[in-house]
Order: structure tokens, then C-alpha cells, then sequence
């Protein structure tokens, strides 16, 4: 039976709903579901293009590892990444010292992809592969606009909050 999840910017009061990809990235899916609900600050990408995350604290023991991964994700992919304090915590990348990003134990970003062309690459790091591990599949114009409204007006006091669907 599929599962599914609800991904919001609560700020903006927009949602969408996803599907968990259990056979294509099951210790992802195990891993973020067992963890839900999770809610941080909203960030919009400066690298990858169309991506709006949240950085949460690491929750996930054991790691998941790579599994489904990609580089390009498509709109509609929900991607999950597990940073040492060590790849995200650079002060260049400009987070506020309360956030995730400094965290002694590194963190997790949770993503989604809302437009095409994305390319996962840092110019400090290279490549930056995720595990996309659910598919947007309700909802996903009205949260591209959303996320196109936090690139043009900015991110300040938006959280992207995920939890589990009814």
C-alpha cells in the first residue's frame, strides 16, 4: 500500500502532497518516515537551481546511504541528503550560526525540486548526489509558485515543514 507524505511552506499557506518511493529507495523512505513530522527553516537554493530545503538535525541511524540517487532532479522529486558539520557548515554558505547547518553532528536536508535544469554540484564540494525518495504528485504548480515567490521576495521566517498523509 503506498504511503504518502505532506510537504508545506507554512508561512505561504501552500502544500502539496507525495508519494513515498518504497521500492526504488526503501531505507530513505524507512528512515524519513519513522522521523515525521519535520519542520525548519525554509532555504531556496543558490546552486541547484529550482530547490526549496530545510535543514533538520540528522535523524536517521543507521544512515540510509545512497540509494535512488541523482544529480538531476526532475520537478516534482523530493530528495533527502546527510551532511557531515564538516561539508555544510562553511560560513561562505551564509547560515545564521542557529541554524542546522552548524550542528556538531552535520544535518539532513530535506528537498524538493519544483522546475527543470537542476544540476546537484557545489563549487567547494563537485557533486552532490541525494536520494530522491518521493514524488510530488498533487499540488506541485501551486508549489512552484510558492517557491518561485521565496527566490523573488526572500526566505526570512518561512518553514518547509513534512509529515505524514492521511
Amino acid at each position: 500500500m503506498a504511503r504518502y507524505i505532506t510537504i508545506s511552506l507554512d508561512k505561504r499557506g501552500v502544500s502539496c502532497r507525495a508519494v513515498l518511493l518504497d521500492q526504488e529507495a526503501p531505507r530513505t523512505c524507512r528512515a524519513v518516515w519513522d522521523a515525521l513530522p519535520q519542520s525548519g527553516s525554509a532555504y531556496h537554493a543558490k546552486y541547484a537551481r529550482n530547490e526549496v530545503y530545510t535543514l533538520v538535525p540528522p535523524f536517521a541511524d543507521p544512515k540510509p546511504g545512497r540509494e535512488n540517487p541523482t544529480i538531476t532532479p526532475i520537478p516534482g522529486d523530493v530528495v533527502y541528503f546527510g551532511f557531515e558539520a564538516w561539508e555544510i557548515g562553511n560560513p561562505a554558505y551564509g547560515y545564521e550560526e542557529s541554524s542546522e547547518a552548524h550542528g556538531e553532528q552535520g544535518a539532513t536536508d530535506l528537498a524538493i525540486f519544483y522546475g527543470r535544469n537542476n544540476l546537484l554540484i557545489n563549487g567547494d564540494a563537485g557533486w552532490v548526489p541525494g536520494n530522491v525518495f518521493a514524488t510530488i504528485v498533487e499540488g506541485l504548480p501551486e508549489m512552484a509558485a510558492a517557491a518561485q515567490d521565496l527566490w523573488l521576495r526572500g526566505v526570512e521566517g518561512e518553514t518547509l515543514s513534512f509529515a505524514r498523509a492521511e
